[in-house]
C-alpha cells in the first residue's frame, strides 16, 4: 500500500481574522501540522489543496489575497505538490488524480477544512474513485449553519459529518492514532 497525506484547504480564510472563520480551525490546523511533519519524516508524499474561489459573489479564497493562502502551521515546501481547485470536490476538473495515479498511491490520509463540504465531497469521490481513505477526524474544522431558521452548532456539524463518512468512505480516526500507524514498523 503506497500513501500519501492530501490536506484540504488549510487556508488563512478559515483561521482567526479570516473571511470565513471556523470553530476550532487553530486545533486543526495544529494537528494537521503535527500529521505534515510525520509525512515529512516518513517520507510519505504530500499534496496540499488549495481553492481558489472563482464565483463572482465569493466572499473569501479571493486569488491573490492573504485569506486564499495555505496557513503557515503546513505551508508546502519545495517538492511538494499544491493543486488548486474551484470546487468542493478536490478531483474535479484539477491533476489531482493523475497525480495519484503517477505516484501509484491507493490510500489517502486526509485533514482539511470544511468537513461538511470540501473534505466530505473529496473523501466521496476519493472512495468512489477506489482509494483506501483514512480521515483524521481531529484535524478537520467546521463552522456553525443555518438551515430553516435553525442553528446547527459547528460540533454537530462535525460529528455527523465524520460519522456518515465513517465506514464506508474512511476509516476516520484522531491524529494520534494516525501517527502511531505511521511511526511503527512495518
Amino acid at each position: 500500500m503506497s500513501s500519501a497525506l492530501l490536506l484540504i484547504d488549510i487556508q488563512n480564510d478559515y483561521f482567526s481574522g479570516g473571511k470565513m472563520e471556523l470553530v476550532h480551525a487553530e486545533e486543526a490546523g495544529i494537528q494537521a501540522g503535527n500529521l505534515l511533519k510525520a509525512a515529512r519524516i516518513k517520507k510519505i508524499p504530500v499534496i496540499h489543496i488549495q481553492h481558489l474561489s472563482t464565483r463572482p459573489d465569493a466572499s473569501f479564497f479571493i486569488p491573490g489575497t492573504a485569506g486564499s493562502e495555505i496557513y503557515k502551521q503546513v505551508c508546502p515546501q519545495t517538492g511538494e505538490s499544491i493543486v488548486q481547485k474551484n470546487y468542493p470536490n478536490s478531483f474535479r476538473d484539477t491533476n489531482l488524480g493523475k497525480i495519484l495515479t503517477d505516484a501509484g498511491i491507493d490510500h489517502l490520509i486526509i485533514a482539511g477544512m470544511m468537513t461538511q463540504m470540501c473534505v466530505d465531497a473529496t473523501v466521496r469521490a476519493a472512495a468512489d474513485l477506489g482509494y483506501r481513505c483514512t480521515l483524521a477526524s481531529d484535524a478537520c474544522a467546521t463552522r456553525d449553519l443555518n438551515w430553516d431558521g435553525n442553528i446547527i452548532p459547528a460540533a454537530e456539524v462535525q460529528g455527523a459529518f465524520l460519522a456518515a463518512l465513517s465506514g464506508l468512505y474512511a476509516r476516520v480516526i484522531p491524529v494520534s492514532e494516525i501517527l502511531n500507524q505511521i511511526s511503527s514498523p512495518v
